[in-house]
């Protein structure tokens, strides 16, 4: 069972995400790997960074499925962005992908540079 924190002694979230998430110990954990805007058969998605991250969390999405897992099962996801001028585009389409009331934790970071020049990556943490 999961459940979202919240405390006033500490800032309110930035954007679509929970200030933490808290899981039982039963359960099984899927750590997902960093996935980049690569499409399966390894081509780079160039477009809007809403169109790259879409794609970067259908992978993500397709590795949970694997896993019998769904993204209502993501308890902490990082993204990690090329440009934090993209942070707010990020976050808008972030939140087509996790519209529920229970949101992952999040981090967002700014990186020097991704694998294959890839201007997003994220990452995350479920629960099953």
């Amino acid at each position: 069972m999961a459940s979202a924190l919240f405390t006033q002694d500490a800032p309110a979230a930035l954007g679509p995400y929970s200030q933490a998430v808290k899981i039982s110990a039963a359960s099984e954990v899927i750590f997902v790997s960093g996935q980049i805007p690569l499409t399966p058969n390894g081509e780079l998605v160039s477009g809007t960074i809403a169109q790259e991250l879409a794609t970067a969390l259908s992978n993500v999405q397709a590795i949970l499925r694997e896993a019998g897992a769904t993204l209502e099962n993501v308890v902490k996801s990082t993204i990690f962005l090329s440009d934090m001028e993209d942070f707010s585009e990020a976050n808008e389409e972030y939140l087509r992908w996790f519209k529920w009331d229970l949101k992952p934790a999040r981090s967002c970071v700014a990186v020097k540079q991704l694998p294959k020049n890839a201007r997003v990556e994220v990452e995350c943490i479920a629960r099953v």
